[in-house]
């Protein structure tokens, strides 16, 4: 696939886990050249901005951005609050690996960067199937959000609005795996686990890694995973 400037562009959500990692090679077999931002939230499990930049580089992105944006002093989650606990065992509701707002935020800086670029696409790798239970996680949290691109934007007043792409909205866990393979994304190279070792070993606990081990699993795929 060509990363050159003849390509239309779309800015893609990286977050160094497979559901991004397959949402970029999504995109670039859609035919964008692909912008891929990934953000350094203050999140405890840091490895996944490495991983982040494995995965840009594997799938040829066209150019990738961290962006620092500190959200651990809201607090209120697990993942930026090293006082709560990574749960190891599924409970009921929103679970406290919930960010507040987080792919609000993000969406929302996407958004303006894709205005910048000219892009016309934004992609964001999203799952309503196999997920956590997380509310910006829905199909309707993307409807929404559309809606608000459409009104919120210069590109949007102007008759042409960025359209949110969330490919892998309605996909089980298994058949992500299954399209990033088909695909040839490099599962070795991604991160999913919350509370990860301190040589990026997944802890194999978590929801997160819970939900890794099955959609390998129930793929047939062979899960390439460093368990401590």
């Amino acid at each position: 696939m060509r990363v050159g400037a003849d390509l239309p562009r779309a800015v893609v959500l990286v977050s160094g886990g497979l559901d991004s990692a397959t949402t970029l090679a999504i995109a670039r077999r859609d035919g964008f050249a692909c912008y891929a931002l990934t953000f350094d939230y203050g999140q405890r499990h840091r490895v996944e901005l490495e991983a982040a930049r494995r995965v840009a580089q594997q799938l040829a992105a066209a150019d990738h951005r961290i962006v620092p944006l500190d959200l651990s002093w809201i607090g209120g989650s697990a993942l930026t609050d090293r006082s709560i606990a990574v749960p190891t065992v599924p409970g009921e509701g929103i679970p406290v690996t919930y960010v507040p707002a987080r792919n609000t935020v993000f969406l929302a800086i996407a958004l303006g960067w894709a205005e910048v670029l000219g892009a016309r696409a934004l992609y964001i790798g999203v799952n309503a199937v196999d997920y956590s239970g997380y509310p910006d996680c829905r199909p309707e949290y993307i409807e929404a959000f559309q809606r608000l691109a459409n009104v919120a934007t210069r590109a949007g007043v102007e008759g042409q609005p960025v359209s949110l792409h969330a490919p892998l909205i309605q996909m089980t866990k298994a058949q992500i795996i299954q399209a990033g393979t088909g695909l040839g994304v490099d599962f070795s190279l991604t991160t999913s686990c919350y509370d990860p070792g301190p040589g990026g070993e997944a802890c194999g606990r978590c929801d997160s890694c819970r939900l890794r081990r099955e959609g390998f699993a129930e793929a047939g795929v062979a899960d390439p995973t460093r368990y401590r």
